[in-house]
């Protein structure tokens, strides 16, 4: 059984900050699981474009607005509590966060903790 609480990941190795975003990382690929799981605030303002090649992500939002926007095809989604949105063909999308939004994430394959976004704003394939 692995019980870990968000108060353990503030200020580890876990808890990765970027200008856009903060991403407390709960569980990773280390824990055997097949996925990972962040608790993530993207910063009221912020828009960052992303695009994971080589990871399914799903998101369930928690607080705050904003929207996301499926870069091939243009349609924009608002985002709010309550909403889920899951990237299930790698597709590039436009995130925009009206007020802070935490939305807490799932990734398959598991993330390991130590990615950085790349120039299309993916992942490096699982190694």
């Amino acid at each position: 059984m692995i019980v870990r609480t968000l108060a353990s990941i503030l200020d580890t190795a876990a808890h990765v900050k970027g200008e856009a975003f903060e991403s407390r990382r709960i569980l990773l690929a280390a824990d055997g699981l097949g996925y990972s799981l962040h608790d993530t605030i993207c910063k009221a303002g912020s828009e960052q474009v992303l695009e994971y090649k080589n990871h399914v992500e799903t998101n369930y939002v928690i607080e705050g607005q904003g929207s996301v926007q499926n870069v091939a095809t243009g349609e924009v989604f608002p985002l709010g509590p309550g909403t889920v949105y899951v990237l299930d063909r790698h597709e590039a999308h436009l995130l925009r966060a009206q007020t802070d939004l935490r939305i807490i994430c799932v990734f398959t394959p598991a993330l390991t903790g130590q990615e950085q976004h790349d120039a299309s704003g993916s992942y490096p394939a699982a190694g």
